[in-house]
């Protein structure tokens, strides 16, 4: 079955102190965003790839990586919110397929974790990256004003690439956006899809802080 990846980036600089928006930002000499669409690249060269911006964004982006080694991508412009930007890049897509969502912001995911994650979401209906906690977690219960304890045995921290089959996702989409819906699992399962949780990396970092560029760094050394 046809692999799509569709590559999510409409992040700012915010907390990254920055004015230029973070999937931008040089890692090793090249874009944060260019790493990532690599891995998926190198993962599978017949994946076709989507990289989601905001439109003020696609002219920068093309400057940015003229004279890198060319990935064929499609861009797609992104909306208000995650959900808006993920809806937008399942709409430009039409027949069957398997596709991956993943943060424009996690380039150090391995090719090898890609490919097998697209194996199980092949099997299984999808497959969505997840970690153990190695901290311990406490949530905070309005009934009893304060913060109590969760074993961290049954606590799973979730990654991308979060991968469907196309229909899953064209249907899941449909639906008018709801504050409940924190990443694109929730969204298919929300439908009644179960999710089926496969283990991520924790190398598979997010970019969202200065040190988490540093650590990058390091990671990709």
């Amino acid at each position: 079955m046809k692999k799509i990846a569709i590559i999510v980036a409409g992040g700012s600089g915010q907390r990254m102190n920055s004015t230029i928006p973070k999937q931008f930002l040089l890692l090793q000499g090249k874009p944060v965003l260019y790493h990532t669409l690599a891995a998926f690249h190198k993962a599978d060269p017949k994946t076709e790839l989507l990289v989601v911006l905001p439109a003020e964004q696609f002219d920068y982006w093309k400057s940015i990586i003229s004279e890198l080694p060319e990935i064929p991508h499609r861009l797609v412009e992104g909306g208000e919110s995650r959900f808006q930007s993920s809806k937008n890049a399942i709409e430009a897509l039409e027949g069957e397929g398997i596709v991956a969502i993943h943060d424009g912001v996690r380039p150090i995911i391995e090719p090898e974790l890609i490919s097998a994650s697209f194996q199980e979401a092949a099997t299984k209906g999808n497959a969505v990256l997840a970690v153990a906690s190695k901290d311990s977690v406490r949530f905070y219960s309005t009934e009893k004003a304060g913060f109590e304890h969760l074993n961290r045995e049954s606590i799973r921290l979730i990654q991308t690439p979060q991968i469907f089959t196309l229909k899953d996702l064209k249907t899941a989409f449909k639906q008018d956006y709801s504050t409940d819906f924190t990443d694109d699992a929730r969204v298919v399962e929300s439908i009644g899809v179960k999710i089926n949780l496969v283990e991520g990396s924790y190398r598979n970092i997010k970019i969202t802080t200065p040190e988490d560029l540093d650590l990058a760094e390091v990671l990709l050394t």
